[in-house]
């Protein structure tokens, strides 16, 4: 049962008014009108800025790809360039684009990219959108999965172990954050395949169904999708239980806290409703911060569960130094960590009116 201190400050918390972006707001409503206009700017300003970034990046995969000592001609033709004459290895250099000088290569395919043609995969066979388009959104499945997961779980004990500094949960939880941090995400996902696969035989060892399928299912794709995510989520856990921690226990000696606790409310609604909520603003910039990592450890856990995302070929057009698609895969990772720093700042805005929108 609620107490009479605690109702009255909660009935006072409710009476507060705030004016934000010069919209008035009662807590009590619980809603307030977002503002459209500064979010828009801030898109606007980040798309202008992106250009020029994606500009130079796909040009340095051009010019890397250049000065690789891979042949993508020997690399198209495998075995039969072995054996083929320099005449045929020339048409076939004619016919994949690669005798043209780097820019040129690169002005060709950005130009034909405007237009939706991200030219065909050499290693694959087939149109890059196509390999792009089968591949993509099994990878997003894994990664926005083991992101929430990550964010989650992460957040959970990062409250936990501020809640009790030096406490032995505040103890136990920061060393194991600290140990999964140096623990690479090929080393975790091996190690799971060993314990949940094949000692205990719970959980499928990788792939997306059961080889015994012709079908795809959302039941076997989940089944198979566990512990993947599971290793992706823990590779990115210690990052969010650190900062959650750190941010929830610098909330709870701010004055608004000690306030909140000496008006009498209770510790649970002290430290969900007012540390918590403070504590997690830094944790947004995370959201931006993150991406690059999530991707990289994305790669690495499809290549071990053999997940049907564009792990694989990523490293196919590396290694066979496929132009068109190696552009295509790092101006998509580049534009998903352009996005992962807008909605950081985006959501830190929403969180922190202060802060704004000016970035």
């Amino acid at each position: 049962m609620t107490s009479a201190p605690e109702k009255a400050a909660e009935a006072a918390e409710t009476a507060e008014v705030s004016d934000v972006s010069g919209v008035v707001e009662t807590a009590g409503s619980g809603r307030r009108r977002l503002p459209w206009g500064p979010m828009a700017r801030l898109v606007g300003r980040r798309a202008v800025f992106a250009v020029p970034v994606l500009l130079t990046v796909t040009f340095g995969v051009f010019a890397v790809a250049a000065a690789s000592p891979f042949d993508p001609v020997k690399a198209y033709a495998g075995t039969a360039g072995l054996t083929a004459s320099q005449e045929n290895l020339d048409q076939l250099r004619a016919n994949l684009g690669v005798d043209k000088p780097l820019v040129s290569r690169w002005w060709d395919w950005l130009t034909s990219a405007l237009h939706g043609d991200l030219g065909d995969s050499s290693t694959l066979r087939q149109p890059v959108a196509d390999a792009i388009g089968e591949r993509i959104g099994w990878s997003v499945l894994l990664a926005a999965t083991a992101f929430v997961l990550a964010i989650l779980v992460g957040s959970a004990l990062g409250v936990l172990a501020a809640r009790r500094p030096g406490g032995w949960l505040d103890r136990g939880v920061t060393s194991l954050a600290y140990t999964l941090e140096a623990a690479p995400p090929f080393w975790l996902g091996l190690l799971a395949v060993w314990l949940f696969a094949l000692k205990l035989g719970v959980l499928p060892a990788g792939g997306l169904t059961d080889t015994s399928s012709t079908a795809v299912t959302a039941g076997q794709v989940t089944n198979h999708l566990v512990l993947p995510a599971a290793v992706l989520a823990v590779s990115q856990l210690p990052w969010f239980v650190l900062y959650v921690r750190q941010g929830v226990g610098d909330a709870l000696g701010d004055d608004p806290v000690r306030g909140a606790r000496a008006r009498g409310l209770a510790e649970r609604t002290v430290l969900l409703k007012h540390a918590f909520r403070s504590g997690m603003l830094p944790v947004l910039t995370l959201v931006g911060s993150r991406v690059p990592e999530l991707i990289t450890g994305a790669l690495l856990v499809e290549t071990v569960f053999s997940w049907p995302g564009i792990a694989a070929a990523t490293v196919q057009a590396a290694t066979s130094v496929d132009f068109p698609l190696l552009a295509a895969l790092t101006a998509l990772a580049t534009v998903a960590v352009l996005l992962g720093n807008l909605l950081a700042d985006l959501l830190y805005g929403l969180a922190d009116p202060r802060v704004g929108f000016d970035g």
